[in-house]
C-alpha cells in the first residue's frame, strides 16, 4: 500500500498521439510521439498486434509524465502510456470526451 500523499507524487497528463513507428530493435514496441501541450515527448510502447498505427494516431492518451527516462531497445522513452490488460487483450486509457493535450489527471 501507497500513501495518498505517495500518489499524488505521480503527474498523469492527457497526450495526444502526433505519430506511430515500429521500434526498428523489437517485435512489439512502437515509438510512439505524444503532445502534451507545451511539449512533445517520446514514448516506447508494447502495443504492437494490439493497435495498428492508424488506430492510434490522433487518439487522446493517459500518460505518465514524471516518470524517469528509461532505455528500451536502445530508444529512449520520455514517459508512459498507460494501459490495462484483459486477458490478451489490451486497451489504452483514455479520457470519455476530447480532452486537451496537457490536460492534468485528477
Amino acid at each position: 500500500m501507497i500513501t495518498y500523499e505517495e500518489f499524488k507524487k505521480v503527474d498523469l497528463r492527457i497526450g495526444k498521439v502526433l505519430s506511430v513507428e515500429p521500434h526498428p530493435n523489437a517485435d512489439r514496441l512502437y515509438v510512439i510521439r505524444v503532445d502534451l501541450g507545451d511539449e512533445q515527448r517520446q514514448t516506447v510502447a508494447g502495443l504492437k498486434g494490439h493497435y495498428t498505427p492508424e488506430e492510434l494516431v490522433g487518439r487522446c492518451v493517459v500518460v505518465v509524465t514524471n516518470l524517469q527516462p528509461a532505455r528500451l531497445r536502445g530508444i529512449e522513452s520520455q514517459g508512459m502510456l498507460l494501459a490495462c490488460q484483459d486477458g490478451t487483450a489490451v486497451r489504452l486509457l483514455q479520457p470519455d470526451r476530447e480532452a486537451a493535450p496537457g490536460s492534468k489527471v485528477l
